[in-house]
């Protein structure tokens, strides 16, 4: 089994920044992608931004483009958030996700964390 432990969550202001931290534990064979999404009350829960591993390509969701930079350490599968200019409109319960592979026969398994309350007042 894998676990995410997220951390890192808080309240700002508008215009401050948060930093937000994965860290990725147990079977753990190879990591195919990680990532954040987040949902507010009453709002499906949307993608904010993802790497994937083979290729390196990093996605975005286009209401944090150029504000938010996703990263990861490899060495210690965590997965950092690092969200600048934020908004009110960023209020959310922020969850880590990860696609693992957890051995090396191919087993999979999708995970999210717990989620992490991130409150941005005006």
């Amino acid at each position: 089994q894998v676990q995410l432990v997220e951390s890192g969550g808080g309240l700002v202001q508008s215009g401050g920044s948060l930093r937000l931290s994965c860290a990725a534990s147990g079977s753990i064979f190879r990591i195919n992608a990680m990532g954040w999404y987040r949902q507010a009350p009453e709002k499906q829960r949307e993608l904010v931004a993802a790497i994937i591993t083979r290729g390196g390509s990093i996605i975005y969701g286009d209401s944090v483009r150029g504000r938010f930079t996703i990263s990861r350490d490899n060495a210690e599968n965590t997965v950092y958030l690092q969200m600048n200019s934020l908004k009110p409109e960023d209020t959310a319960v922020y969850y880590c996700e990860a696609d693992i592979v957890t051995d090396a026969a191919g087993n999979s398994q999708y995970a999210w964390g717990q989620g992490t309350q991130v409150t941005v007042s005006s």
